[in-house]
């Protein structure tokens, strides 16, 4: 099955840090803001955190979606997704 990876901003509480995370149906991460780092290369580290994760592989391909947050789509899906994903 096809999945794609939405990402999102969630600001800092009085627990946590900012954060983004990464969702697909096969599970989710979340990663600490970088603050070194812009908004867009924040959401791609969350992504690709869940790739590693999720054991997928391939080139990945995202962009920002209306509103907030960021998709990213996998290019090649023969190689994107382990038997399990």
């Amino acid at each position: 099955m096809r999945q794609a990876i939405t990402t999102k901003f969630h600001s800092p509480t009085n627990t946590r840090g900012a954060r983004v995370t990464a969702r697909a149906d096969a599970g989710s991460v979340s990663v600490p803001w970088n603050h070194a780092h812009g908004i867009e290369r924040n959401h791609t580290a969350a992504a690709r955190a869940l790739v590693e994760k999720l054991g997928w592989g391939g080139e990945w391909h995202g962009g920002g979606l209306p509103g907030a947050g960021y998709v990213f789509v996998c290019a090649d899906t023969a190689s994107c997704f382990t038997a399990e994903g």
